[in-house]
Formats: C-alpha cells, sequence, structure tokens
C-alpha cells in the first residue's frame, strides 16, 4: 500500500502561516484525504470501480445525512502557537491529541497579545460572553496601554524570579493570559469540522476564527471536497426546528414574519410589550434575512 499523497497539501507541510502578533498554523503531517473518506465508505468495492464525480457525491451525501464515521479516517496534525486566552477556549475541544509546551520546563518568550483598537469594545448586550459595539478610541487606547504595561511588569517580576532560583512551575504564575504558549494538535476530520463549525461561528471570539480560518485553509489543501461540502451544508446551512418550520410554513401560505411567528410559538416580545433583542423568534428572522440577501 503507498501512504496517500495530496501535492498542495505537501507544499504547506512546516509553513508558519501568521495568526495575531505572534502566532502561527502550521500543517505538520496529515494522514488521509478525500478518496480515504470514499474508501472508508465503500469498504465493499474494490479501487477504480467509481468516477471522481461518483466520490465527490459520496461525500456530499455523507456530509449531508451526517455519516460522520468515513471522516474519522483522515488526521492531522497541527503546531500552533497562541496566545493563553485563545488555548484556554480551544482546549475545551476534547476530541483530539494535545501535547503542549511546558513552562515548568521551558522559559517562557517575552510575547504578548495586545488587541487593535478595533477589537477593544463595549460589552455585547446581546451575547453575555461576546464584544459589541466600538470603544472611543481614548478608552481603547487605555486599555491597550494598561495591558502593554501590565504584561511588562508582569514579565520583569517572572525574570526576577526565575534570576533569584524560584522554579519556573512557579515564576510563571505571574503572567498574565495574553502571553503566548504552543503544542502539537493531532485530530481526525470529523472532530475538525465540528471544532471549525462553532470557531468559525460569528459569535465565537474574534482571534480564535482568525486561527480556525487558517486551520481551514490547510484542511482543505488535504481534502478540498470535504471541506467544500462542509461549508456548504454545515457552515452556510439553516437548520430548522420544529417551530420553525411551521413558521416557514405559515409563511409560505401567506402570512407576514410577525404573523408566522406568532403562529408558530415563536415569541417576538417581552410580557411588557417590548421588542426582544434575542432568543428563537428573532434568531428565525435572521435566518430569513439570511436567506432575503443570499447572493
Amino acid at each position: 500500500m503507498v501512504r496517500a499523497s495530496v501535492p498542495a497539501a505537501d507544499r504547506l507541510i512546516g509553513v508558519q502561516h501568521p495568526v495575531l502578533t505572534h502566532g502561527f498554523v502550521a500543517l505538520v503531517d496529515y494522514m488521509g484525504n478525500d478518496a480515504a473518506i470514499v474508501q472508508a465508505a465503500r469498504v465493499s468495492y474494490g479501487p477504480g470501480t467509481r468516477t471522481v464525480r461518483d466520490d465527490r457525491g459520496l461525500i456530499r451525501y455523507l456530509m449531508r445525512h451526517r455519516h460522520t464515521t468515513p471522516f474519522e479516517m483522515v488526521e492531522y496534525k497541527f503546531l500552533v502557537r497562541l496566545p493563553i486566552f485563545v488555548a484556554r477556549q480551544w482546549v475545551r475541544h476534547r476530541t483530539a491529541s494535545l501535547n503542549e509546551t511546558s513552562a515548568r520546563y521551558s522559559v517562557v518568550p517575552d510575547e504578548y497579545e495586545v488587541p487593535p483598537p478595533e477589537e477593544v469594545r463595549y460589552q455585547s448586550t446581546r451575547n453575555r460572553q461576546g464584544r459589541g459595539d466600538p470603544l472611543p478610541l481614548e478608552a481603547a487606547d487605555r486599555f491597550r496601554s494598561d495591558l502593554d504595561t501590565v504584561a511588562r511588569q508582569a514579565y520583569e517580576a517572572y525574570a526576577r524570579a526565575l534570576e533569584a532560583g524560584v522554579a519556573r512551575e512557579t515564576a510563571r504564575l505571574v503572567l498574565p493570559l495574553a502571553y503566548y504558549t504552543q503544542w502539537y494538535w493531532k485530530i481526525n476530520l470529523h472532530n475538525l469540522l465540528h471544532f471549525l463549525s462553532l470557531r468559525l461561528d460569528p459569535h465565537s471570539q474574534e482571534e480564535i476564527r482568525l486561527y480556525a480560518a487558517v486551520v481551514a485553509q490547510l484542511a482543505r489543501a488535504v481534502c478540498p471536497v470535504a471541506l467544500e461540502a462542509f461549508e456548504e451544508f454545515q457552515v452556510e446551512g439553516l437548520p430548522l426546528g420544529r417551530r420553525e418550520q411551521r413558521a416557514l410554513r405559515a409563511l409560505l401560505e401567506g402570512k407576514s414574519p410577525a404573523e408566522a411567528c406568532a403562529a408558530a410559538g415563536l415569541p417576538l416580545t417581552r410580557e411588557d410589550g417590548r421588542p426582544m433583542t434575542t432568543g428563537e423568534g428573532v434568531e428565525f428572522l435572521e435566518k430569513l434575512e439570511r436567506l432575503r440577501t443570499l447572493e
């Protein structure tokens, strides 16, 4: 048997793709490709019994109907350098193998992340864990200056501790979340697509979305057909719950969006009569707007 090789992916092995100020993502290795997905799905067929068109159609069928096991036949290994606050979100995806540089053994480099002014924003009024409208430039610059000062003072304290003989595993406690870490991350394609479905979403934090976009680019080099299907059916797809389907049927029967939501039990106003800014009804109207503006 010959190891699957994708020339476009082979050219990317070891190339560091910059993200943020000091970060990067690099493809270290991969196993399998689009053909491996097809082979796993058609275990009863020999090679060459189907055309490329048939293979593309099968991968799209598997994606649409959520037959996930064949996608587990492809694996990726990445080297990622990222701020600790991004790493703490990334590590929540537990369906991967991870080996992180240890600050117990190594001295942490003096590299930290300061967000650009446009990414220093008010707390969102709709999303309790996200950012909203931009802050005034003066407030954004003050935060960035404070962050820079805190990071520099923290690293000076870290360096003094090391010089005084404090163990590295203890000295690292003074460093803030803005400092960088690095790890190897190995994951199969099925779980990678789940990671991307969450971290490419507009509700995800901007910094990890930037990393996810690079990971998606590298994943596409190995499995272009699978990534095309993923983007069409998962990233750009519009899932509709049972009540949303009822509202859509009411729209097709000629009702207005507000009437359709009322008929389906999707509230658009609060008990005091004020319009809702979040909730299932609002999300349904946002889906309708996506359909209206579809190119």
